[in-house]
Formats: structure tokens, C-alpha cells, sequence
């Protein structure tokens, strides 16, 4: 396939407690942690391409890029850490056609604000989901982001495994049904992995000294994730290998502390 990697969603530009910038979005950590892990990703979003161009500059080399034009880029604020983060969404890029064509070993559907497509044109070996941005609503700019239970219709045509958190959990019912294998991640208490036909397992996550930023961790977990899935790792030797790469992420700061192989296998055998 031409691509290890796809991720469809918008790149956003986050604007942070202190009022500066940086690039954001599950499609930028997700498709950065596959590039790291030495795949050819490639991020399928939508907003003004010379913003997105100047934030994805110092990934330039790691990433390559399919934009839609549009008015204005998708912007968020964002305060805090954790089940205490608050969002807001100052600009909003609109949502991505549904005729998107891709060529890819895995597809990772990683929306932020409601704007992926259920369908696609193209080949795909694995396609996964984060549907958080799925979730999120808002009245109009300014006013807090809030979640919604997702609808069986915002669900992609065709689903092989999904990333979610435990705060996200209860508005997932839709994507609860067994036809997915299903990792809810839960900051520093185990993974709940459900995998079809099985009983949930609880996967212990490696232990985090000094947690100074975990912004992207769960797009890290996902991309992770479903690479070793894809790879033909089990459901339960991928979620270790995910809640590693995570682990690394959080030992960082910024999306410079996104891990390569070396540094997630180390994270691993740390934990013996």
C-alpha cells in the first residue's frame, strides 16, 4: 500500500493557558507517533494551508500532507490536565468530504471536532477509530466543549479496533458492541481491553515519576496501538506496547517527546 499510516481529522492550532500556539489534534500526535515508529504517515485534514504548513514545520521532514482548503483552521483552547482539561472551539474548519481517497495499512478515523466522514474511497488494511471528537458539541464559539453520546450513524462503515478514555466511555455506547476490539484508556489506572467474544481484561500501565504534560498521550496510545494490531500482534501484546509508548509520551514535554521503537521496547523492559 502507499501508506503504513493515514490519519484523516483536523490539525489544529492549540492555543495554550499562556496564549501560545502549538500544532494539535489526534490526525498531527497520532500520524507523528507512526512516523516515529518508522512509518510512512500521511495526515488527511482540512483548514488554511499556510497556518498548518508553518505549524507542522519542524515535522516536516517526518510527515506528509493532504489539505482541503478552508476559511479558517480548527482552533481550541485549551486549560489543565487530565479529567480536569476544558476545551473551547474558537475556529472550526468544517468537516472533511466524505470522498476522501485513501491507500493505507491503517486508517485511523481521528476526529476533534465532529468533522471526519463515515466513508471513504480507497483501500485500507486496518481501520481504527478515536471517536472523541465525535462525542464533542458547543453552542458557538468561546462556549465549553461538551460531550454527547455518539450516534450509530457518525460510526464509520467499516471498524476493526477503537481507542477511547474512561471519561468518554459512557457516551459510547454505539461503539460498545462487539464488533471492535476496544481499548478504554484511564490516565494511570489499568487499560480495559475488550476484545470480541472474550472477557475484559484490566492491563496495568507503566508507572509515570513526573507527569509535566499529557497532551496527544492517547493519540500516541492509538496510533500504537493500532499499528501493532496491524502488525499481527494480539489484542493484549498491542495494549502493552501502546500503554509504553503513552508512558514515554508522558515522560516528555511537547510533541518532541513522541517515542521511536527503541525508546517504547526501553519503556517496556523497564517494566520488566
Amino acid at each position: 500500500m502507499r501508506f503504513d499510516y493515514t490519519t484523516v481529522g483536523h490539525v489544529t492550532a492549540d492555543v495554550m493557558a499562556d496564549g501560545s500556539r502549538q500544532p494539535g489534534g489526534s490526525a498531527f500526535y497520532s500520524a507523528l507517533q507512526a512516523a516515529r515508529l518508522g512509518r510512512r504517515a500521511l495526515i488527511l485534514t482540512r483548514g488554511v494551508r499556510s497556518e498548518i504548513e508553518e505549524l507542522l514545520s519542524p515535522y516536516a521532514g517526518e510527515l506528509e500532507l493532504e489539505l482541503a482548503e478552508a476559511p479558517c483552521t480548527t482552533a481550541l483552547q485549551t486549560s489543565g490536565k487530565g479529567r480536569d482539561r476544558g476545551q473551547r472551539v474558537l475556529a472550526w474548519a468544517g468537516p472533511i468530504e466524505p470522498d476522501v481517497r485513501v491507500d493505507s495499512a491503517v486508517l485511523h478515523l481521528a476526529p476533534v471536532a465532529r468533522e471526519t466522514p463515515s466513508s471513504w474511497q480507497g483501500e485500507a488494511g486496518l481501520v481504527g477509530l478515536t471517536p472523541q471528537g465525535l462525542l464533542r458539541t458547543w453552542s458557538s464559539p468561546q462556549e465549553a466543549v461538551v460531550l454527547r453520546a455518539l450516534a450509530p450513524s457518525q460510526l464509520p462503515e467499516r471498524l476493526d479496533a477503537a481507542v477511547l478514555s474512561a471519561t468518554e466511555r459512557p457516551f459510547c455506547t454505539a461503539l460498545l458492541d462487539g464488533r471492535a476490539v476496544v481499548a478504554v484508556t484511564d490516565e494511570d489506572e489499568p487499560t480495559e481491553l475488550l476484545v470480541p467474544d472474550r472477557e475484559p481484561l484490566m492491563l496495568e500501565v507503566p508507572p509515570v515519576e513526573r507527569l509535566l504534560d499529557d497532551m496527544g498521550a492517547g493519540d500516541v496510545f492509538a496510533a500504537a496501538f493500532f499499528i501493532a494490531l496491524a502488525d499481527g500482534e494480539d489484542a493484549r501484546s498491542a495494549t502493552v506496547f501502546a500503554n509504553a509508548a503513552a508512558a514515554v509520551r508522558l515522560s516528555g514535554v511537547g510533541p518532541g517527546a513522541v517515542g521511536d521503537l527503541a525508546a517504547i521496547e526501553a519503556r517496556m523492559g523497564a517494566c520488566g
